[in-house]
């Protein structure tokens, strides 16, 4: 892949074919007005610009350009964006139609978020009244400025308070009454490969932006929640993701009620704000499952409406039972005689029915990883460890030649290591293998991501990669085969941590899809409880269900993970399965977000594993392909076939 298809840079081929395209501004002419067959009778073009494109990726050959046109049907105001037919583009006409925006009322808008990053080009969100957005719109050829200004003449706008790249629309009036800002949570979600960013006082500046629901129309949603600390004027990948947002998680007791910005609520309350409706207290409140002695008080018991998949009538396929792990009498019967694996198909098949006998799992880890090739022989595979191993304390050499007067003036170097010196010291230290002061293993971890941050120093450090890290090391027990597993797990796992949360985004927007599909009364009620940004299952996504489970469960959960039988995406649909088993408390008790997301968060530990996995499987097989569907490409865990370690940061200077 050439270099050209990885960064926003003013030669990118993108760019240079927007600028033989050419591109049309603001336009109120009758030839105007007829030049679009998108166009409805009786409606005037107000404003038609082309080359503007959406990023369903990190990846330039599957962006996707258009024209966007903003069009006055009578006393409404239209937002529409169609993809160019025949577009070269790695991605299907199908997968481009999904990301159609057609006829948006501004009547329904609640915002529109402009960035204009230093490199790159600018580009907008638009962010619903119900708390969904579509995904960036990118202005190669400019024209940002007289979007707004055609806009302004037709629909009463004003700049937010807070942020003046926040142009409000509408109602700007009620007060944020949501909990998300007690979690301190930062840079944390999401956009379909595209990036955001919003600022939010709580009481530190930070970014956010909501998720679209990608209606029947075909339009595709986009989540985002980003917050943190006050931004330095030089920004670090590290700071993507606060050293707070798993802790918080899992600290969630209490939820506050103040209004802590207009911002804020223009963010998170169009996407989860049903508090306003329930309570302007600026208290605390815990909400903790205890009876209520108040007749007035007690929560209602509702009915649940029946669903079709309810898991005690299921009329689909079951998922097949567990076997026991895959062992070594067995495990020998998959290799020829210099090593290699007979049938890939066949091994990945039978360690997602039983998993891996622990001695085992060093060798076959590599190999599902992709750090060894399943054809490759017992004396290739230990060729590639002399040689990685070389090539990985080269890498190490460089942080740790770094001198004292050198680190002063080092500022993401200083910061990366302090965030990772702190999380280390956090991470599985109740497990034998990491606990105790000045523990050998803990000094590996450290070592391991210092390197990482340095191998892939766009991406850097964020917080959760040591959860990531843990099991690979106590599996691995070797420092550099760690490390080379781990980087071979993000390259393509890497898209949850981007500065855009591109990958976050297109996992919450296929989870949204998915539990539409296969449990729509749960759907609706998230609907009517603005629970549709599914932000609850932020952890589980990010880290891969590694705090839901205890660590051998988590270990047998991860290669079922790799070996991508039945569907690359098989975590989505244990999300699913999840909420599936226990919709009617969820529905029952009517949980609203905040009381969900403290059930959720309190799940951990109580949850059967194998269950979970026969459940998942089954409703992946229902799925078939109506499921597949609704995960949109480059989903990770998948990666374009030409795919890269490189994750480009495209808001702002490194």
């Amino acid at each position: 892949m050439h270099e050209t298809e990885l960064h926003d840079l003013s030669d990118d081929a993108d760019y240079a074919a927007s600028q033989r395209q050419g591109s049309v501004s603001m336009q109120r002419s009758d030839s105007a007005k007829t030049s679009s067959s998108a166009e409805p009778d009786g409606a005037e073009l107000v404003y038609v610009k082309d080359n503007v494109t959406i990023h369903p990726s990190q990846f330039a050959a599957e962006r996707i350009g258009g024209r966007l046109m903003l069009i006055k049907q009578g006393a409404c105001l239209l937002l529409t964006w169609i993809p160019y037919k025949g577009q070269h583009s790695k991605l299907s006409e199908k997968d481009r139609n999904l990301y159609t925006i057609r006829g948006v009322s501004f009547s329904d808008v609640r915002s529109i978020r402009r960035h204009t990053p230093t490199l790159g080009w600018q580009y907008i969100i638009v962010v619903m009244s119900t708390g969904l957005a579509y995904p960036p719109l990118y202005f190669y050829s400019g024209g940002v400025k007289e979007f707004l200004a055609t806009i302004k003449q037709h629909v009463f706008i004003v700049r937010s308070a807070d942020d003046a790249n926040i142009f409000l629309v509408n109602d700007f009036q009620n007060p944020l009454q949501r909990t998300l800002s007690s979690l301190e949570l930062p840079r944390a979600v999401v956009a379909n490969g595209l990036s955001a960013s919003t600022s939010i006082s709580d009481p530190h500046p930070a970014e956010n932006q909501p998720i679209d629901d990608g209606s029947v129309s075909g339009e595709v949603a986009s989540l985002s929640l980003y917050n943190g600390r006050p931004r330095p004027k030089v920004h670090d990948p590290a700071r993507d993701l606060s050293i707070q947002v798993l802790e918080k998680f899992s600290l969630v007791t209490r939820f506050a009620r103040e209004t802590t910005s207009q911002l804020l609520r223009e963010s998170l309350n169009n996407g989860y704000g049903a508090n306003e409706r329930r309570d302007h207290s600026p208290h605390y409140h815990d909400y903790s499952y205890k009876p209520s002695t108040d007749p007035e008080k007690a929560p209602v018991e509702v009915p649940v409406v029946p669903d079709p998949l309810e898991f005690d009538k299921l009329s689909m396929v079951w998922g097949k039972p567990r076997q026991s792990p895959l062992g070594s009498g067995e495990w020998a019967t998959f290799l020829d005689s210099e090593g290699r694996v007979i049938d890939s198909k066949a091994l990945k098949k039978r360690i997602f029915y039983g998993g891996v006998e622990h001695r085992l799992r060093r060798e076959v880890w590599a190999l599902l990883l992709g750090y060894h090739a399943f054809d490759s022989t017992y004396a290739e595979r230990e060729y590639l460890r002399s040689m990685k191993k070389l090539e990985y304390e080269t890498i190490k050499h460089q942080w740790q030649s770094i001198s004292a007067e050198q680190a002063k003036r080092f500022t993401k170097f200083r910061e990366r290591k302090g965030l990772i010196d702190k999380d280390v010291v956090r991470t599985d230290r109740s497990l034998s293998f990491y606990e105790g002061d000045d523990n050998p293993n803990v000094n590996l971890l450290r070592d391991i991501l210092l390197t990482y941050s340095f191998y892939n120093f766009d991406l850097g450090y964020c917080q959760g990669m040591s959860d990531l890290l843990s099991p690979i090391l106590y599996v691995m027990e070797d420092e550099s085969e760690s490390f080379w597993c781990f980087v071979a797990l993000m390259e393509r796992l890497g898209p949850n941590f981007n500065r855009d949360q591109n990958g976050m985004h297109s996992q919450l927007f296929a989870l949204s899809k998915l539990v539409e599909l296969l449990d729509l009364p749960l759907h609706n009620y998230f609907k009517q409880n603005d629970c549709l940004n599914y932000f609850f299952c932020f952890r589980w996504l990010l880290i891969q269900f590694k705090r839901e489970f205890e660590y051998e469960k988590v270990m047998s959960l991860w290669e079922v993970f790799w070996t991508h039988h039945l569907s690359e995406h098989l975590h989505l649909y244990v999300c699913v399965s999840i909420l599936k088993r226990y919709r009617k408390k969820i529905m029952g008790e009517q949980m609203d977000f905040d009381t969900l997301l403290k059930f959720i968060n309190e799940l951990s530990g109580l949850i059967d594993l194998n269950t979970i996995l026969r459940d998942a499987e089954a409703l992946c097989i229902c799925a078939g392909e109506n499921g597949a569907a609704c995960i949109p490409p480059g989903t990770p865990p998948s990666l374009p076939i030409e795919s890269s370690l490189l994750y480009p940061q495209q808001d702002d200077v490194l």
